[in-house]
Order: C-alpha cells, then structure tokens, then sequence
C-alpha cells in the first residue's frame, strides 16, 4: 500500500504574487488541497526556496538565479520569502528549505521522507516549469512514485504549463487534479 506526503512547494508571499490575477484563484484551490489532506491525515511537507542575504550561493553565470543579485529578494531576512499566510504551517508539518529549483536541492528532504516510509510524492507548487520539474526528476531518480496536481500547479508560462503536464510528466507520473486526487483519499468514518 503507498504511503503518500503531500509537498506543497514555493507557495511563498512573493512567488504568489507573481501570479497577479490569478492568485486569488489558485490560493483557493491550494486551499482545499491542503485542507483536504489534512482531513485525511495526509503528511503535508512545506518547501519553501529561500536564500541567505546577499546569495552568496548564486554563481553570477547561473542565468536562472544571477537576476536576484544585488536585491532581498528570496533572502532569509526578507518577510516576502515566507509561506503565504493561506497555508501557514501546523507545528507537525516539516518545512524545508532549499535552494534553487527541486525540492531535494540542498535539503533533507529524502532524510524526511524515508524516516516516514512514504514512497509517493504528490506534488503541487509555483512553477511548474521551476520547483515542479525540478522535484519530479529527482524523485525520479530515487525512485519515488508521483503524483502531480495539475491544478494546484502554475506557472508565468502558460504554454510550457501545458506542455509540461500533458506530454512530460505524465512519462513519470501520474497527472491528475485536485478533485481526482481527493476521491482516491480514505473517508473519515
């Protein structure tokens, strides 16, 4: 029988905000998810990526992060950084830390996970293309079985959105939404 954690990933105050119109939207849908999860006694790990003031991690070639030079932003002191207060973690639910794209980056999670024998991954963050992506090919790798939320993913892209999830990721994992997902969840008695 799987036993499944749920990760929430990215869904921090300045992350959120990039979504502009849509925020509101996908606030809501992450919303239910996380409540959803709990109510089924899910483990729910946050992941945050955040770094330490003045990116002394980010190599001035690295054309993904290299932007962030010079600014606060994603650094540990600024408050933006922090998990969007619409899912503030419970005192039981791990947050990790990493840095860069993928959930393992730089972090414990694979310690987290094994301790609790979870063997499937059900994931849902900002973006898709980013944390999403990058945390589906490690676990991948070190063989997980994954879920991936549809709708509780998002990303700037809309195009590479929809090409991630119906042509790639579904070679690795199973695509399914939120609601899909919840059905499959045992019913409290």
């Amino acid at each position: 029988m799987a036993v499944q954690a749920l990760l929430v990933m990215d869904v921090q105050r300045s992350v959120v905000a990039r979504l502009e119109d849509r925020a509101e939207g996908y606030l809501a849908r992450i919303g239910s998810l996380v409540a959803a999860a709990r109510a089924a006694r899910i483990p729910l790990i946050h992941v945050t990526v955040r770094f330490r003031d003045g990116h002394p991690e980010i190599n001035p070639e690295n054309k993904a992060f290299a932007g962030l030079l010079g600014t606060d932003t994603l650094t540990e002191s600024n408050p933006m950084t922090a998990i969007h207060p619409a899912l503030e973690p419970r005192p039981e639910e791990p947050v990790v830390a990493k840095r860069f794209f993928g959930a393992f980056s730089g972090t414990d999670l694979d310690t987290l996970l094994r301790a609790r024998g979870i063997d499937t991954l059900v994931l849902a963050g900002l973006a898709t293309s980013g944390v999403v992506l990058g945390t589906l090919r490690e676990a991948t790798e070190r063989q997980y079985r994954q879920i991936v939320l549809r709708d509780a993913c998002d990303d700037l892209d809309p195009e590479v959105h929809r090409i991630l999830l119906e042509r790639v990721f579904p070679r690795e994992a199973d695509v399914m939404t939120i609601d899909e997902w919840i059905r499959t969840l045992p019913q409290e008695a």
